[in-house]
């Protein structure tokens, strides 16, 4: 079992404070530090501002030097598959190969209007051509270029540089949908995110996965399969408390049954059912990102767990 931090600094960070979660996970044996990539707050006030996910993890790839990163997930709204492409192979390269890309088809509509960027409909359609477009430029032989006429985007004879690092790039494509999403992960994605479901959702979502694998041949042992959970652990009611409250929520609003809430006991347990589906990574999903301490007390907790 892999365990990684998951933030919204989009809530309120500064890049120090991304700093601060991704060296304190990667000094207590986290595998990865991954960001969302959204520009505005849907709760609070947002201050200090957003801040960019790639700018960010540029930086990131430079000040650690073992835990992985990347998004969860960047939106096919925000940025041309061509300059993507090269955006990830250089952080790759600046990490020394340490790079997942998480790419969806984006969901906050505000967002979007309040920047100026377009939002349009039918953003899957985006989002399956970006996908064949970023693996299709790494993929490229040095020497050789990479063209592509879509409905949506056109590449003539692009060199596929700079190559990144890893061959390939771990893609990450998440959702919940019955088909289409399964879909894009078989053909293209390393790792199918199952979100935030409920638990009687899960054995349906891998089930969707498989089938997708079986229409077009691969063996679904090849994707890995993960979740993401929002998470607010401490060591007694009044620490949970506390931290709900940081948030913005009460202790009821939290444990709702499906995030992971409360102390060793409770987190090993929820562990204990991920990997009962067959689950290798677990995303913890922390919004208050001036609470290293919560960090912290998660490494102590996870050290105790089996890997």
């Amino acid at each position: 079992m892999e365990y990684c931090i998951f933030t919204e600094p989009h809530l309120g960070a500064t890049y120090d404070d991304e700093l601060a979660y991704a060296q304190t996970a990667e000094r207590l044996g986290f595998t990865g530090y991954f960001r969302s990539d959204h520009y505005l707050s849907g709760m609070g006030d947002g201050l200090p501002g957003p801040t960019d996910a790639w700018t960010t993890l540029a930086g990131l790839a430079r000040e650690t030097s073992r835990i992985r990163i990347g998004t969860l997930v960047s939106p096919v709204t925000f940025r041309h598959p061509g300059s993507l492409a090269i955006q990830v192979a250089q952080v790759d390269a600046m990490s020394g190969g340490r790079v997942e890309l998480g790419l969806g088809a984006g969901w906050f509509e505000r967002e979007h209007r309040a920047y100026g960027i377009p939002f349009p409909a039918k953003r899957f359609d985006l989002l399956e051509e970006q996908l064949e477009i970023v693996t299709g430029l790494w993929a490229t032989p040095d020497g050789e270029t990479y063209s592509f006429s879509g409905t949506n985007y056109q590449l003539v004879e692009a060199p596929g540089l700079p190559k990144p690092l890893q061959q390939p790039v771990p893609v990450i494509i998440g959702g919940g949908g019955p088909r289409r999403t399964p879909d894009l992960v078989a053909r293209f994605a390393r790792e199918y995110n199952i979100g935030f479901p409920e638990d009687h959702q899960i054995p349906e979502r891998i089930d969707n996965l498989r089938a997708a694998c079986d229409r077009i041949g691969r063996d679904p042992a090849t994707v890995r399969l993960s979740i993401a959970m929002s998470t607010v652990a401490g060591r007694d009611d009044a620490e949970v408390a506390r931290r709900a409250g940081r948030i913005g929520k009460t202790v009821a609003d939290v444990r709702d049954g499906t995030n992971i809430v409360g102390d060793a006991a409770e987190i090993g347990e929820r562990i204990a059912l991920y990997r009962s589906f067959g689950i290798e990574r677990v995303y913890f999903q922390l919004l208050d990102l001036q609470d290293v301490s919560h960090v912290e007390y998660l490494g102590e907790v996870l050290a105790d767990l089996p890997r």
